[in-house]
């Protein structure tokens, strides 16, 4: 299944993607950083090990230190899907970060995104 490709790809190799969206709009990488840290619970050091390690998603989501229990709050279409409806776990979380992201590149309020 194509979809299954990316929970082997490294999140270094899209996290880049994740900067320059989020920059497009005046965001900053900062803010992307912080996203990721509330989404998975790891602190800026241990993010940046698995960013250096070029951690697959499928194993950044798996090993991450404490899934947000906030992210079931997170609702809305990604590439044409709603992630609420998304079943298979991996892809979830998967389109979780990417809806934050879309969010922040949207000028969302970074309370509003982390659902504070």
């Amino acid at each position: 299944m194509a979809g299954h490709r990316i929970y082997a790809t490294s999140v270094a190799s899209v996290y880049p993607l994740y900067v320059a969206k989020a920059a497009k709009k005046g965001r900053t990488q900062d803010e992307v950083d912080e996203i990721m840290r509330w989404l998975t619970g790891h602190s800026q050091a241990s993010l940046e090990q698995e960013l250096a390690a070029k951690t697959s998603f499928e194993d950044f989501f798996a090993k991450a230190p404490r899934m947000n229990p906030s992210r079931s709050s997170i609702t809305g279409v990604v590439c044409g899907v709603r992630v609420e409806d998304i079943e298979e776990p991996t892809m979830r979380e998967i389109r979780y970060l990417d809806k934050l992201i879309d969010e922040l590149a949207k000028g969302k309020a970074m309370e509003k995104i982390l659902r504070t």
